[in-house]
């Protein structure tokens, strides 16, 4: 597929556990263009973690090929997935996973300097991103003094202080209520028709699904089209 962002051919993906061979991807293939916005849904067992793992840079495949904003993932190093993931990959989960001794902005900064060892005030595309995300004026806060909602947006704009080719977003709305999981989606949508930002959402909940361009399904290790 031209100008395909994310491209993933046969990928196979095997786990050894004892004398046990578990198959956690069987041939997936999937192909998404640069700036769309994706679903990926299906059964816990199906491979959706799996394949956002390695996509991610945090696993390596069995086979199969796996290319991420042109590069190769299944050849690439320890050091060569780390670069990847610093460079090119935001990443969001169900937990916020915010370090509760750092401010917002502190939290912000910590992934910045980790990733680009960069420092000092943010530029004004960043600024733009945090108006939208509709936290500029919670950045002296503390994550026990934010909202579930308020603490999501906060690790959104910690996934893209880089400005990463990618957003891999692991059931971004999983701990929050309805109120909060609605504002959540909005910004994801604002932020991919707005910065053309790529998304991969893993997600069970068709309501957040429907947010997305497109939806595929995942089942024993294969990608289909939902």
């Amino acid at each position: 597929m031209a100008d395909s962002i994310i491209s993933v051919h046969d990928l196979r993906k095997i786990y050894h556990a004892g004398e046990l061979d578990v198959a956690a991807l069987r041939g997936a293939n999937l192909e998404v263009p640069r700036g769309e916005f994706l679903a990926v849904v299906g059964p816990s067992g199906s491979g959706k973690s799996t394949l956002f793992h390695i996509l991610g840079g945090l696993a390596k495949p069995t086979s199969g090929t796996v290319a991420v904003d042109g590069e190769d993932l299944a050849s690439l190093t320890d050091s060569g997935r780390t670069r990847l993931r610093r460079t090119k990959v935001g990443f969001v989960f169900q937990r916020y996973n915010l370090l509760p001794t750092l401010t917002a902005e502190g939290n912000i900064e910590m992934a910045r300097y980790i990733s680009s060892r960069q420092t000092g005030p943010f530029d004004s595309g960043f600024k733009e991103l945090l108006r939208l995300l509709k936290i500029e004026n919670r950045l002296d806060h503390k994550p026990r003094a934010l909202s579930g909602g308020e603490q999501q947006r906060v690790a959104i704009a910690r996934a893209l202080v880089n400005h990463p080719s990618i957003l891999l977003a692991d059931e971004p709305t999983g701990n929050l209520d309805t109120e909060n999981a609605t504002a959540v989606l909005d910004i994801l949508r604002d932020l991919n028709e707005r910065l053309g930002q790529t998304i991969l959402m893993i997600t069970h909940n068709p309501e957040a699904a429907a947010y997305a361009h497109r939806t595929v399904r995942m089942r024993d290790g294969h990608v289909f089209d939902a």
